[in-house]
């Protein structure tokens, strides 16, 4: 019943707006004039502004580059300006539905005074986004980096609201939430691990991402499955025109991409592949130990687009990555991503057209001993199989509409160990696996009240239906509070039936009101929902942590973000400025009993605790889009504390990843038409932690533990590094393709060594005194050198 409400709710809302918008139509007969926007290498560029001088009316290209706008017949001037590209003017006359497809050249500077007008900074302003911020390849690969790899995910860590519990940590948060609460995607593909080593690198080959786009607040209600923000990463096209290539040689990995024509002007590809190759040196040690041993990792990305006839494309992407060690025969894990993903656009009208994805992202990860006594292995995945539906109809400048539908399915394997050789041990032992499946219907219209307000506003809807994956009896559990449960109650389903439906509504809203063509005031409301968990009670979350679908005892995550924000442009867009400020409540948040078993355990469930959570703040940004000297600073003040019965005696705790303040600065500077120079400096709070306050002897041995079962009550040492690059450009020469750098860089200058973790051991001397021990991941400067070539 409350299903057909809610569809009945959504309908009539969307019709009321569609009318609303036809009785705003223009009586006056009007022609589209539409196509597409990319690069001189063939890129879609997302965020063009394009302007009709004589009608004083601009818009922007959507993310696939893509314009359209509504005139009456006459001759125009269009402009298209873009950051980074020369300006393109151009006569059209209009008597009729017109197409017309730009391409815009790089713009590059061979003088002394480098100045590019920062056109898309008062997009900023204008724009519906709020807590957005989108990263451009051709900026962060001028950015210092560990090991000398451009990195997607190191490069969010600098924007405001996003930190991490350390280095060598899986994944980010996000204004308060778990790494698991962020929709993480690939070309609409959600991916479940997007580190490799352990978080010092990301799944991204830099040499195919086209653009990522991070959103922290004001969620559009398109966007659905995660508590917290969307980064949503787009692979590039091949070059429709000719063959490109470019890759690189670094300290610790190597790259190569090669993208072109399958068939000109209609259909393109693009590949690239990646390999670190530290095990390479590891051959050539002199210990026999070593050398018996290995560590690296891979990826490889390929693309396909097929343009068949004027209003339909075909898009097929897919991606595979693995980690892969070995320690001397002895021991060894595997981790990894597998994506693949079909996407048709189809235009009904150069206003209305259709957006339809299929695909599937399957991550698993291994380890174990390879025989002996002690022979296992032991192996979790989780399986997502989706397909989504997206309309966008553009009904004037004023009106914008989106709807669309969605199915996910969900197939987790939780755990299993199974014996490797014929001497071990080991039994086989798994934990049941856990299937679901996820439906989503949503609309969302953007109305222009007038040139001032504008307001964004949707409506999500989301169905979860846990069923049994195989015949088995599914239990409740109740207990102590604050302690393990005990299962009970044990019902037994026939395979493929429901067992527990939950069904949420997710309203989303953002007003946006300029107060002049320099700045405007924002604001927002959203409420998530979440149904897939991970499950760590570990100070940082790892790859092999596991994960569980919302079930008849785990309730769904929910939260709900208001935030407002003030938007500046400063000194004819050189600068552009943002405050805004957020407070989130999350509900039905997961934590864990003192001890809590989460591997290979069949009551996994009666180790859960659950409570809400509260995170609020304020993120200052400030960014320089001209001149030689360009960059960006972010600061945050923000408090994270979770309130979960049965933990620190039902009060509100600092959650792990709780950072007080978080700066951090990124420069670059041109010095000359060959070389550059950049830094970037990071602040951040110690993460909270959970030290005992007490001590007692027992046969001679202290053991330190906690008498006020409180949780997180220390922090961990501040944390601070300086990392500093320089790029060495090749000669540039008019009728060559060719061209390449180098980037030298040193990571952690000043060699501090931050504390990941403390530890307390007993003296060696004294066993009557405790000793505190700071573990550094990364506790000296590291140099690297990258060679990087486009062809």
């Amino acid at each position: 019943m409350l299903i057909k409400i809610t569809l009945l709710f959504v309908f009539i809302s969307f019709c009321c707006s569609i009318a609303n918008c036809f009785s705003q139509q223009n009586l006056i007969k009007k022609y589209a004039l539409h196509g597409h926007i990319r690069s001189n290498s063939g890129e879609p560029l997302a965020g063009v502004a394009l302007t009709i001088k004589e009608l004083h009316l601009s818009i922007s290209t959507n993310s696939e580059g893509y314009y359209s706008f509504s005139l009456p017949a006459g001759k125009y001037k269009i402009e298209a300006a873009y950051l980074g590209f020369t300006t393109l003017e151009q006569q059209v006359s209009i008597d009729n539905r017109t197409s017309l497809d730009f391409k815009l050249q790089e713009s590059y500077h061979e003088t002394a005074e480098i100045v590019v007008k920062a056109n898309r900074s008062r997009n900023l302003v204008k724009s519906m986004d709020m807590g957005t911020q989108r990263l451009e390849m051709k900026t962060l690969k001028k950015l210092p980096a560990l090991f000398g790899e451009v990195d997607i995910i190191r490069s969010v860590l600098t924007l405001p609201g996003v930190s991490t519990v350390g280095e060598g940590a899986t994944g980010f948060n996000v204004r308060g939430g778990g790494v698991d609460q962020n929709l993480v995607l690939m070309d609409r593909e959600p991916l479940f691990n997007s580190s490799h080593l352990f978080g010092f690198f990301s799944v991204y080959n830099p040499d195919a991402v086209q653009d990522a786009t991070l959103i922290k607040g004001g969620i559009p209600a398109e966007y659905a499955g995660r508590l917290s923000s969307i980064l949503d990463v787009r692979l590039k096209d091949g070059d429709p025109d000719k063959i490109s290539g470019s890759g690189g040689l670094g300290t610790v990995s190597s790259r190569l991409a090669l993208g072109g024509p399958i068939q000109k002007g209609s259909s393109t590809f693009f590949v690239s592949a990646r390999r670190s190759y530290a095990d390479l040196f590891l051959k050539l040690s002199h210990n026999p130990v070593t050398r018996k041993s290995y560590a690296y990792f891979y990826d490889l990305n390929a693309k396909a687009s097929f343009n068949m006839g004027n209003n339909d494309k075909l898009e097929m992407s897919s991606y595979y990555g693995q980690d892969v060690a070995n320690f001397n025969g002895q021991f060894g894990f595997t981790y990894g991503n597998a994506l693949g993903s079909l996407n048709w656009k189809h235009r009904f009208s150069p206003r209305f057209q259709v957006d339809g994805t299929t695909g599937v992202s399957n991550f698993t990860n291994s380890l174990g001993i390879p025989s002996g006594t002690n022979g296992f292995t032991y192996l979790t995945n989780i399986l997502n199989s989706q397909v989504k539906t997206d309309f966008n109809w553009d009904i004037d400048k004023s009106n914008q509409v989106k709807f669309g539908a969605s199915i996910n399915r969900y197939d987790i394997e939780p755990g299993k160990v199974q014996p490797q050789g014929s001497t071990s041990f080991f039994n086989t032992l798994s934990t049941p696996l856990q299937r679901a499946y996820e439906y989503g219907l949503y609309a969302q219209h953007q109305l222009n009240i007038s040139k001032a307000l504008s307001v964004q506003y949707g409506l999500h809807m989301s169905v979860f239906d846990y069923v049994a994956a195989a015949r088995d009896s599914i239990f409740s559990y109740a207990g102590a509070l604050g302690q393990t449960k005990t299962a009970f109650n044990g019902r037994l389903y026939a395979k493929g039936s429901s067992i527990k439906t939950y069904a949420a509504l997710e309203p989303r809203i953002s007003v946006r009101y300029l107060l002049n063509d320099e700045s405007s005031i924002k604001a927002s409301y959203n409420r998530t929902a979440q149904y897939i968990h991970l499950i760590s009670n570990t100070n940082a979350a790892s790859p092999f942590d596991i994960w569980a679908s919302t079930s008849n005892n785990i309730q769904p995550e929910k939260a709900d973000q208001v935030s407002i924000g003030y938007f500046q442009n400063l000194y004819k867009q050189a600068f552009e400025t943002s405050v805004e400020l957020y407070y989130k409540k999350l509900y039905n948040q997961i934590d864990y009993v003192n001890g809590a078993q989460t591997l290979l355990n069949k009551n996994l469930e009666g180790e859960l605790l659950y409570g809400n959570a509260r995170s609020y703040g304020a993120e200052f940004y400030m960014k320089k889009n001209t001149g030689r000297l360009q960059g960006y600073l972010s600061y945050t003040l923000s408090k994270t504390e979770r309130k979960i019965p049965g933990i620190n005696d039902g009060n509100y705790y600092p959650a792990k990843y709780d950072r007080t303040h978080n700066l951090s600065t990124v420069a670059t500077y041109e010095y000359s038409a060959r070389w550059s120079f950049s830094a970037d400096f990071t602040y951040q709070t110690g993460v909270s932690t959970t030290f005992a306050n007490s001590r007692y002897i027992f046969q001679g041995i202290v053991i330190p533990y906690n008498t006020q079962n409180s949780r997180n009550n220390y922090r961990l040492p501040s944390y601070n590094r300086l990392d500093l690059a320089a790029t060495l450009y090749g000669r540039k020469h008019e009728h060559s393709r060719y061209q390449s750098n180098w980037v030298f860089s040193i990571y952690n200058v000043y060699r501090r060594k931050n504390a990941y973790s403390i530890y307390f051991q007993t003296d060696k001397n004294n066993p009557n005194i405790t000793q505190a021990e700071r573990l550094s991941i990364i506790g000296t400067a590291i140099p690297a050198v990258t060679w990087n070539v486009e062809f």
